[in-house]
C-alpha cells in the first residue's frame, strides 16, 4: 500500500509533467494524425511530386517529338531509323549492344 501512496503523491506534484507526458505521446505516436503519420505523408508527397515532375517532363518531350513529326519528314524518318532500325535500300544496319553484367 506504500508504494501505491507514493506513486499518487508523486502523480499530485507532478500532474503538469505527466499531462504534458500523455499529450506529447497522443500527438506524437497513438492519433491518428500524429507526428510520425504526418512525416510519413510528407514523404510520400515528395515522393509523388518528383514522379509528376518525371512525367511532365516526359510528356513534353513526346509533345514536341510528336510536333517535329507532323512538320517534318526527316523527323519521321529519324525516328524510324533511330527506334524500328528501318534502313533505306542499300544501306547496312550494325546494333551494339552492351554486354550483361549480371551474372
Amino acid at each position: 500500500m506504500g508504494h501505491l501512496f507514493t506513486f499518487w503523491h508523486m502523480m499530485r506534484q507532478h500532474k503538469y509533467a505527466v499531462a504534458f507526458v500523455i499529450f506529447l505521446a497522443v500527438v506524437g505516436f497513438i492519433d491518428d494524425d500524429s507526428i510520425m503519420v504526418r512525416y510519413q505523408r510528407q514523404v510520400e508527397i515528395r515522393r509523388l511530386h518528383r514522379e509528376i515532375d518525371k512525367y511532365v517532363e516526359l510528356y513534353d518531350s513526346e509533345t514536341a517529338q510528336l510536333q517535329a513529326i507532323e512538320t517534318s519528314s526527316d523527323a519521321i524518318e529519324h525516328l524510324a531509323r533511330e527506334k524500328y532500325f528501318m534502313k533505306r535500300p542499300g544501306e547496312d544496319i550494325f546494333v551494339f549492344e552492351e554486354p550483361d553484367n549480371e551474372q
